[in-house]
Order: structure tokens, then sequence, then C-alpha cells
């Protein structure tokens, strides 16, 4: 009966969220539209959008299962994804939104080439750039996506693959960002009531955190520890998080994750400068809340699978299973609606991104400049159906080494967005040269430090560090010995150590 329920509550969700995109069909008259919902999200649909960015389709597989095999350790990704919107809103967006209004941005393509001068160059090796990134990172999603409605469902690989890419494609090509922000309010809320409704009954059914962090130190002391011994390499596979390594942890999650176009262009979109006042708060409050309880069910898991309460085929089905095996029947057909929502809740996002760099970014900027808004458009949508099917392909039988890969692409973004970004906004000597060799070399350097580490020898600290500290010095050199950019420029982005507009600044000393 049960499982009649959930098949019942699943299509209700899927026929909820299709309803989302034919409406939001109706709003879209022009690319902005399509792109940047009109520039019209209000507060909560923007705190939501950022927040489901960063909940990818692995995070409540994901951080359930880290949890599970690294034990507390882990816990600063809890910290430092957070910590990423709140720099992402206050460090990128305030400027980026106050300047995209007057500039007509669509993406944060139209604002390296603007701030760099290279309306071709850097366009084009950023648009590269969004595209390896966002394409790994689709098919990473599509991939948790399929884990997930196997086991609901009891379907096969390719029906679940089929299924869920066809839904997300249908209501991303109907309404664009309209469609992606709705759909996702509903989602995020969907996730944080499932959350905080079923984590306190596994945690409880487990013996409470006293008990849990008594087991963990049976298994291993340092699973209680905020980090495990600098060695390399670590003395256990799950060991990774070294002082060392957690340092990079940093710059990859709380610099980096905030710098990937699906996630920063959402700072394009929202309606009222104010919302930056307390949108980093809230989004920082939502998302540690709601993670901190998944990744202590990830403890909880472990203790009840180390006392012979249940067995998992994976620790990344750590939340799923626990909440299966504690709740009534009855609860867990609902659940079932939950962990769709946070499986999808960055795919639509993902794929939205990848439609707008071909259709806008390389169509209208790069190919044909007078290309009208509804063909603009037309080949945007296009592109989501391109590359929602190829990445379904690629998904039917994943690479190998797709995991290497995903971190691959956070690393990419790491390296190559992060220097242009900072440095753009913030220092007025980033010359155009300096932009592009700073994140060319980025991008290079990432590729390879990542082959190092997974098919030469393991680093101590995450890959794209290094490639990132490649990029910084990159940038700095070249921008000194190249010529500088022009007053005019400097001026149009806002470029300068402040995040205030001047206007504002002016009046105050006033």
């Amino acid at each position: 009966m049960e499982r009649i329920m959930m098949i019942v509550l699943i299509i209700a969700y899927f026929i909820v969220i299709l309803g989302i995109g034919i409406w939001a069909s109706r709003k879209i008259k022009t690319t902005e539209d399509y792109v940047v919902a009109g520039r019209s999200l209000s507060f909560w649909v923007f705190v939501m959008l950022m927040v489901a960015s960063c909940t990818s389709g692995m995070t409540l597989l994901g951080v359930a299962g880290l949890g599970y095999t690294g034990g507390w350790p882990t816990i600063w990704e809890q910290i430092f994804v957070p910590l990423t919107l709140a720099i992402c809103i206050i460090f990128y967006g305030a400027k980026l939104n106050r300047i995209s209004k007057r500039e007509k941005y669509l993406t944060v393509q139209d604002y390296f080439s603007h701030r760099f001068c290279s309306p071709k160059a850097m366009r084009a090796i950023s648009t590269i750039a969004v595209l390896i990134t966002s394409i790994i990172y689709l098919t990473g999603q599509y991939r948790a996506i399929s884990l997930v409605l196997t086991h609901l469902l009891g379907i096969t690989h390719l029906q679940a693959l089929l299924i869920a890419a066809a839904i997300v494609m249908a209501y991303v090509v109907l309404g664009g960002l309209y469609a992606v922000a709705w759909t996702t309010l509903i989602q995020g809320l969907i996730l944080i009531i499932g959350v905080l409704c079923t984590a306190p009954f596994a945690i409880s059914f487990a013996g409470g955190l006293t008990h849990i962090n008594e087991v963990l130190g049976k298994i291993d002391p340092n699973y209680l520890k905020l980090a495990f011994p600098q060695q390399h390499p670590p003395y256990a596979p799950y060991a990774f998080c070294t002082p060392a390594f957690l340092v990079s942890f940093f710059f990859l999650l709380a610099l980096g994750l905030g710098s990937a176009p699906h996630i920063i262009n959402n700072v394009l979109t929202v309606k009222k400068k104010n919302f930056f006042k307390w949108a980093p708060l809230i989004a920082f409050a939502i998302y540690v809340i709601i993670m901190y309880l998944i990744k202590i069910v990830g403890f909880a898991t472990r203790v009840m699978v180390t006392e012979g309460v249940f067995q998992i085929s994976h620790p990344d089905y750590s939340f799923i299973t626990s909440v299966e095996h504690i709740m009534p029947p009855i609860i867990w057909a609902f659940f079932a609606v939950v962990i769709m929502a946070a499986v999808m809740s960055t795919t639509d996002r993902l794929l939205l991104t990848i439609g707008s760099s071909v259709g806008w970014d390389l169509y209208k900027k790069l190919i044909n400049p007078q290309a009208s808004d509804k063909k603009v458009t037309f080949v945007s949508r296009i592109s989501v159906v391109f590359f929602a099917v190829f990445t379904v392909i690629l998904a039917i039988r994943p690479p190998a080494l797709l995991a290497w890969l995903i971190w691959m692409g956070i690393g990419i973004m790491l390296s190559c967005f992060v220097a242009p970004l900072l440095f753009g906004l913030y220092w007025k000597g980033a010359t155009r040269e300096g932009g592009i060799w700073g994140m060319l070399s980025g991008l290079i350097s990432a590729i390879i430090f990542g082959a190092i580490h997974k098919f030469v020898t393991p680093l101590p600290m995450h890959f794209s560090f290094y490639s990132f500290v490649i990029s910084v010095v990159v940038l700095v050199l070249v921008s000194l010995f190249t010529k500088n950019t022009s007053d005019k420029i400097l001026q149009e982005t806002e470029t300068g150590f402040y995040i205030k507009s001047r206007a504002i600044r002016n009046k105050r000393k006033l």
C-alpha cells in the first residue's frame, strides 16, 4: 500500500513542477525573461534559489554518506558550503547585481568580457569553462537521480534517467529561470520540512548524540576530532580531512563553489538591491541547520549499522535507509518526495546555465550579434534539449572516473573564476591580459594537477588549491606588466575596494 502511495505522491510532485513550467512559459517574452526571470525574483525565491543551487543531487546522499565514513572531521563541509553562499551574495552579488541592471548582463561571462575589455577571448574561455564544469556536474546529477529513483520505485537505471531528464528538460525549456526559481522554492521547502521532521527521529533512534559519539570513538578515536592526523598519505582512505587538506577544502568550497556559474548567475535575477542585506545570513542559517542534521544522521546510521540494527548497501544511502527503517510506512512514502526534491534542485539550474551560455554567450555574442530575442531564446531552448540528451547518454554508462570528474569540475570553478571575479571587482590594476591568462592558466593547471593527483601520486591538499594559486599569481604578474584598464571601464564596472555604490558612500559622507 505504501509503495502505491509513494508512486502516487511522486507522480503528483512531477505534475506540479510541470505545471509550474507551463505557467512560467507565459511569462517568457524576451531573452532576459528566459535567462534571468526579468530580474524580478522576490526575496524568498532568491534565497531558496541560492540554497538549492548549492544543494546538489548528492547532498542528501553524499553529505550523510561522508558523515558515515569520515565522522566529525568532515563537519567542515557544513561550514564551508553555507559560507560560500554568504561570500557569493556579499562580495560578488551586491556589486554584480547593481552593474548588471545598468549594463544589461545576463550571465557572468558578460561581466568578464566587459571588465577585461575582451568581448571575444575572455567570453570564449569563460564559456568553455562553464560548459565543461556544468556538463560534468550535470552528468553526476543525473546519476544521483537515477540512484534515488531505482531505489524508490524499483525501476531500471535507464528508465530512471529518461523519466527524470524528460521532466526537468520540459519545465526548463518551457519556463526558463521563472520555472527553475519557482520549482526550486517548492523543492527547497519540501526538503527543509522533510529533514526537520525526520532527522531528529533518526538521531534519537540511534541513541542520541552522546551515544553516537561513544560508538564512533570506539570505531576510531579520530572520528571525534576536528581533523585527522596530518600525515601523507592518510593512515586510512577515510582519513583525508587533515589540517592541510582542510585549508584547500576551504578555498574549494567557500570560494570556488560560490563562483560556479549556476550559482553566481542567480545574483543577476534579484528584484531589489536591499535583498542583499539579509539574504546572506538567512541562506547561511538555512543551509547550516539542514546540512548539519543530514550529516549527523550519517553518524547515526554508522552507529546503527555497527550495532546491527540494519545494514546498508552503500554509505550514500545512509539517510534514506535510516528514514525507511525507523519511520512509519506512510511517512516514508511522503519522504520519497523529499528525496526527489533534493536530487532535482540543482539539475534544472545547471541545465539552464548551459542553455543560456550557448544561446546568449556563444550564439548571440560571438556568432550572430544581430540575432533577435526570439531566436536567442530558441537557440537556448534547443541547447537545453541537446545537452539534456547528451548528459543522459553519458550517465547511462557513466565514465569509470565520474567521481573524479565531478571533483575536477568543482576544482575548475575555483581555478578559473575566483581570481578574475575577486581581482576584477576589487583591484583596479587587473588588466585584460591578466584576466585572460589568469583564467586560462587556472583551467589548464587544474586539469594537470587533477591528473597528477589521480594518475601519478596523491597530493596532500586538494589539487585545485595549486591551480588556484597559479591563477592568482599569473593574473597579478601579467597585470603588473601590461597596459592598465581605462578609467571608463573601471567606472562602468565599479572596480575598487568597496561593495556599496559610490553614490551611497558619498551620501553618507555628506
